[in-house]
């Protein structure tokens, strides 16, 4: 069974800042694609932010686009997700994805297009 080990997350105020972390197998993380997914209660889950693991593209959702940012250290098979200017509204359950293996097509933020989540971690945000 596939393990993407994610580490961060937690409780902050309104404004504050958070890292998550995701380290992949490298078989998994060299799919080319990875990315942060969160689903606050009631609601669905959603694509937050993107990123090739093969080349410079990063992806966003426009609400958080400005104040999140994805990045990757390949040597470690990871991937990043620096949350600042945290908001009430981005309270909900984290997730990381990796891209299924073998044929797939979609836009980033497409959940079919990944074949891997992990369990997730909380993050907080009160006001």
């Amino acid at each position: 069974q596939v393990q993407l080990v994610q580490s961060g997350g937690g409780s902050v105020q309104a404004g504050g800042s958070l890292r998550l972390s995701c380290e992949a197998p490298s078989h998994i993380y060299n799919n080319g694609l990875m990315g942060w997914f969160r689903q606050a209660p009631g609601k669905e889950r959603e694509g937050v932010a993107g990123i090739g693991t093969a080349g410079p593209s990063t992806y966003y959702a426009s609400s958080v686009s400005g104040r999140f940012t994805i990045s990757k250290d390949t040597a470690k098979n990871t991937v990043y997700l620096q949350m600042n200017n945290l908001k009430p509204e981005d309270t909900a359950m984290y997730f990381c994805a990796a891209r299924r293996t073998g044929s797939a097509t979609g836009s980033w933020y497409s959940q079919l297009l990944y074949g891997y989540f992990n369990q997730g971690t909380q993050v907080t945000v009160s006001s």
